[in-house]
């Protein structure tokens, strides 16, 4: 990258906007700027030596958005669709972490004619799995099934859930009410969230999964017609989609989200110690064989710069800066919707944001 900075803005100073803006400052390629509407949180980034704007209005907003090379949107999702029209008519390219499919596809409509990279969903899941799963599908002939597994888990849980509060809570409870895409018998489908339980052991470890909306991102639509089943479910400790049934259906707090969102902020724990667990598994043929072949990592949290970061802060700011550095050297396109399986697993885990992925382990390489 050339020594000029790109002036870049982070909207959203909360932990994952703390971690995005502290991965660009420190690599002197970007001249940060990070926005939000709480000046406390602003101070730990200006810490940093980036630069601050208070949001108050949708005019400050503007005024964040216009004349900057590139947004990352780290609000909350139901604010994605509003910035990515504003980076559209500004033509300065957007990257958001958004997991609602609505949203997705709303921005989707925005890029038909965008002069910029209008590109949601560039975090964990939907994000790096989804790279992940492309390069996994990619290596067959003909792809029958491709099963992604992720969970941002605590290290220590001691609750009766086994789950402390790693992210947005809103956007948690959006994935476990909202349907969830996938391709079931080679038909585009939707499968209601919290169903399509399981258990599985890695490494010596019990976990369960089942449904939860938006981490395939655009896989369903890409694969289309490609294999005979796709899907995603979130990764858990035994027992949590139990009682997150209790809550959602019997006690119908499914109907009244503003509620279950205030119940579990004031009753279950923030953690900052936690892991990610990925697993993404494809089978099929090549060369006439029947073959499988698996990706599987740990994340954990790590100390940057003296600042503590926990695994979901790294791995969330890994994947929507690497999108950042790729469309700013020109790997990717340069202007309208850009889903997430345009990245080559390689280019991610060459990048130096995005190599925290292979750090735990490449992607097992059969011989061709």
């Amino acid at each position: 990258m050339s020594h000029a900075q790109k002036p870049v803005a982070v909207l959203g100073a909360g932990k994952i906007g703390f971690a995005i803006a502290l991965l660009l400052q420190r690599t002197g390629d970007y001249a940060v700027c990070v926005a939000d509407q709480d000046a406390a949180r602003l101070d730990a980034v200006a810490a940093l030596g980036c630069q601050t704007l208070h949001i108050d209005s949708d005019a400050a907003l503007q005024n964040a958005v216009a004349g900057r090379y590139a947004v990352l949107n780290a609000l909350p999702f139901h604010r994605a669709v509003a910035v990515a029209g504003m980076c559209a008519r500004h033509g300065v390219h957007y990257f958001d972490l958004t997991e609602d499919v609505a949203s997705t596809h709303a921005i989707g409509e925005l890029a038909r004619d965008a002069r910029a990279v209008l590109m949601p969903q560039c975090g964990l899941a939907p994000g790096f799995i989804g790279i992940a799963g492309h390069d996994l599908a990619n290596r067959f002939d003909t792809l029958l099934d491709l099963h992604m597994r992720v969970g941002a888990l605590p290290r220590y849980p001691t609750n009766a859930l086994r789950y402390n509060l790693t992210w947005s809570t809103e956007g948690l409870i959006n994935e476990y009410c909202n349907p969830c895409e996938a391709i079931v018998d080679g038909q585009p489908a939707s499968v209601p969230p919290l169903e399509g339980y399981e258990t599985f052991t890695l490494d010596g470890v019990e976990y369960e999964a089942f449904n939860t909306s938006g981490g395939l991102g655009t896989l369903p639509r890409t694969l289309a017609g490609k294999a005979r089943n796709v899907d995603y479910k979130s990764v858990r400790y035994p027992g949590h989609c139990a009682i997150m049934k209790l809550l959602l259906n019997d006690l119908r707090l499914r109907e009244r989200r503003e509620l279950l969102q205030d119940i579990l902020e004031n009753a279950i724990p923030a953690t900052g110690q936690d892991v990610i667990v990925i697993l993404a598994t494809a089978s099929g043929y090549r060369r006439g064989q029947l073959l499988q072949e698996s990706y599987s990592a740990h994340i954990y949290g790590e100390v940057v710069d003296g600042h503590p970061l926990s695994a979901i802060q790294r791995s969330t700011a890994a994947g929507i800066c690497t999108a950042l550095d790729l469309v700013a050297q020109g790997v990717l396109p340069q202007r309208g919707f850009v889903g997430q399986e345009s990245i080559a697993l390689d280019a991610l885990l060459a990048n130096r944001h995005g190599r925290i992925y292979a750090s735990q382990g490449r992607p097992d390489r059969l011989a061709a």
